[in-house]
């Protein structure tokens, strides 16, 4: 693969999960599946996690090889009432979500494939290189995608 293919599949990734939060209902937000989140928690987190990838991968072109990449605790940020999971309106997650990736696919854009190895330590994970930042938050809105999808369902 060439980099551009990994900036149409990352690009495809946003726009899938864009499209499917546009076409939401009010009366969709606060659905959920037994154990799961509602999709007004899954935006929010996505906002979030998406604000946690754009310093990731900046990290992992600017500063030294081995550089620490902090892991975070979702669960804990989306049971937090400050950050408001559960209550807050959507608009500015959404915001959020699509000008971070649209940030964040520039800077992809700009990588060589030789930059796909360069690497950080992630807290949680370990050895955590700009390939598997790719392979992950290209993934991510996709996973999310289908629990919101089967949230509204109601399976």
């Amino acid at each position: 693969m060439e980099i551009i293919d990994y900036a149409r599949d990352y690009e495809a990734a946003t726009s899938y999960f864009t499209e499917l939060v546009s076409h939401l209902k009010p009366t969709d937000l606060d659905k959920s599946t037994p154990g799961e989140w509602t999709p007004r928690q899954v935006i929010h987190h996505l906002a979030d996690s998406e604000a946690q990838s754009y310093a990731r991968i900046r990290r992992l072109i600017a500063e030294p090889s081995g550089s620490i990449i902090q892991g975070y605790d979702e669960g804990l940020w989306a049971e937090n009432a400050v950050l408001g999971y559960t209550t807050l309106p959507i608009e500015n997650s959404i915001a959020v979500f699509k000008s971070v990736r649209a940030a964040s696919l520039d800077i992809l854009k700009r990588l060589s494939l030789d930059d796909l190895e360069r690497s950080g330590v992630h807290t949680e994970a370990g050895k955590y290189t700009i390939a598997k930042w790719i392979k992950a938050y290209t993934n991510h809105p996709r996973d999310h995608a289908g629990q919101i999808e089967k949230a509204v369902a109601g399976a």
